[in-house]
């Protein structure tokens, strides 16, 4: 049954997706020529949110919320990271969207976990960012089976999965960071 606090941390969630997919990375570093490069990172803090939310709320309450955001990619507006729509099933992108419910699986363990800590945190979030590149993995190989194009496999493994799980991996640490502030889990 959903009550007002549900309905409430449902729409919070929502937002923090939107905002979340909608945010580039970058990192500035100095260099020779000028006194800061700036790098983009080729991710967003889409996945570090969903993981965040998960644990500040619940897997369910994440569960829910993706769903409409999923639904709102879909069939009203084109919220995801590139546009929107029917068509965007058939981009590998939606295969690692669909990685995501995995993930909120895996994490909202940490949520029933007596023993969190950052050993624990880290093993089940690394585990849970596999898993949801595995089920993208899957989903871009199994579509380029389907339209003969079995050459392209590779390109979009390094292209969806390797340039981005280390990011993803070391975009853990803020949200340990933030888990801190709010108070939900105390091990820094």
């Amino acid at each position: 049954m959903l009550n007002h606090i549900k309905i409430i941390e449902i729409f919070i969630s929502l937002e923090s997706i939107f905002i979340a997919t909608m945010l580039p990375i970058y990192i500035s570093l100095p260099s020779n020529k000028n006194f800061i490069q700036i790098y983009d990172i080729p991710t967003t803090w889409q996945v570090p949110t969903i993981i965040f939310l998960t644990i500040i709320f619940s897997g369910e309450i994440v569960y829910k919320a993706f769903s409409i955001y999923i639904f709102i990619g879909l069939f009203i507006l084109p919220v995801f990271y590139d546009g929107g729509s029917l068509g965007y099933i058939l981009t590998p992108n939606f295969g690692y969207l669909l990685g995501i419910y995995p993930l909120i699986k895996i994490i909202s363990k940490l949520n029933t976990n007596k023993n969190f800590s950052l050993k624990t945190f880290i093993q089940i979030s690394t585990l849970a960012l596999i898993i949801m590149h595995s089920v993208g993995i899957l989903f871009t190989s199994i579509q380029s089976i389907l339209f003969s194009n079995i050459n392209i496999i590779p390109y979009n493994i390094g292209k969806f999965t390797l340039s981005k799980i280390l990011f993803e991996l070391l975009l853990l640490f803020p949200i340990l960071l933030l888990l801190n502030l709010f108070k939900k889990k105390r091990f820094l």
